[in-house]
C-alpha cells in the first residue's frame, strides 16, 4: 500500500526551512525506511541547513538529505528538473518503493487590503506564481521522473480553500485553486496502489504566517481570535498539526483527493 510509510521512499517536501514543513519533514522521515533520500527546498539555505541537521541527527541507516534553496515565486519547470536529477546522481527512480511529496510552500498575501483592492495583474501573478503554478509544475516533473513508482501526494491547503474569510482574497483563492488542482489529480488517477493525493488543512498555527495575519489583517475579527488563542495559548503548534497528520495517514480513512481537516473526527 502507497501509504504504509515503512518502505525505501524518495520524499520531497516545499517550504521545510521552518514552520510546518519543517516539523512534517522531520517526522515523516523518522518514519521512512533505510536507504530513503530526503530532499527539502525553501528560500532560506540557513532554515534548510536546521532541518538538515535535525533529519541527520535521527541517524538513520543509508539516509541521503539533500537540500536546495529556491524562490518559488520565479521557479520554472527546467530548475525543477535539475533538482530532481541531481537528488537522484546516487539512485535511479525505480529503486525506490514509493515517491512521496509534500507541497507545503506558500505565503498568505497581503491581508491589508479587501477583495477590491488589488487590481495589479502583476502582483496576483506573482502570488499565483508562487502558490499555485509552481506547486504544479514541480508536481508534473515530479509524476515524470518517478513513472511507475507509487506516489503519495499531499498538498497542504488550509480551511481557507473552502470557505472565504474577509481580507484572505489572495490566500482563500489560491488555496481553493491548488486544492481543485490536486482534486482532480486525484480523479483522473483512481488506483490507490499507484497514486495517493491527501489535501490536509492544518488549522491554524502558531507560526509566522499567523503572526502577520494578526497584525496587519483589516478582518479584525479574525485577528482578535489569532490574538486570543495566542494569549490563551490554544493555538495549534506545529507538533500536534503533524501528529494528527501522521495519524490520518496512518488510519487511510480518507479517499484519494479528500479534504481532511485537523479537526475532523
Amino acid at each position: 500500500m502507497v501509504l504504509d510509510l515503512e518502505k525505501r521512499t524518495f520524499l520531497l517536501v516545499t517550504g521545510a526551512s521552518r514552520g510546518i514543513g519543517q516539523r512534517m519533514a522531520v517526522e515523516v522521515t523518522a518514519k521512512l525506511k533505510s536507504s530513503s533520500f530526503v530532499v527539502l527546498l525553501a528560500r532560506s539555505e540557513t532554515g534548510l541547513a536546521q532541518t538538515k541537521a535535525e533529519i541527520e541527527a535521527l541517524q538513520l541507516k543509508d539516509l541521503k538529505v539533500y537540500t536546495f534553496s529556491i524562490d518559488l515565486s520565479t521557479a520554472t519547470a527546467t530548475q525543477f528538473q535539475e533538482i530532481l536529477t541531481k537528488s537522484l546522481k546516487d539512485a535511479k527512480a525505480k529503486d525506490f518503493e514509493r515517491a512521496f511529496i509534500i507541497h507545503n510552500a506558500g505565503s498568505v498575501g497581503d491581508v491589508s487590503k479587501g477583495a477590491v483592492d488589488v487590481a495589479d495583474t502583476n502582483i496576483w501573478q506573482q502570488y499565483y506564481h508562487m502558490n499555485v503554478f509552481s506547486a504544479i509544475s514541480l508536481n508534473c516533473e515530479f509524476f515524470r521522473a518517478f513513472t511507475g513508482v507509487p506516489k503519495l501526494v499531499v498538498n497542504i491547503t488550509s480551511k481557507c480553500g473552502i470557505e472565504p474569510f474577509a481580507s484572505m482574497s489572495f490566500y482563500c483563492s489560491g488555496k481553493a485553486a491548488k486544492e481543485m488542482y490536486f482534486r482532480v489529480l486525484a480523479n483522473e488517477q483512481p488506483n490507490v496502489e499507484e497514486l495517493v493525493v491527501l489535501n490536509y488543512a492544518p488549522g491554524a498555527i502558531d507560526t509566522q504566517m499567523t503572526v502577520l495575519v494578526q497584525r496587519d489583517s483589516i478582518n479584525k475579527e479574525l485577528a482578535d481570535f489569532f490574538k486570543m488563542q495566542r494569549d490563551t495559548k490554544t493555538m495549534l503548534t506545529t507538533e500536534q498539526t503533524t501528529k494528527k497528520f501522521l495519524q490520518v495517514l496512518q488510519e487511510q480513512k480518507f479517499k484519494s483527493g479528500d479534504h481532511v481537516d485537523y479537526w475532523d473526527e
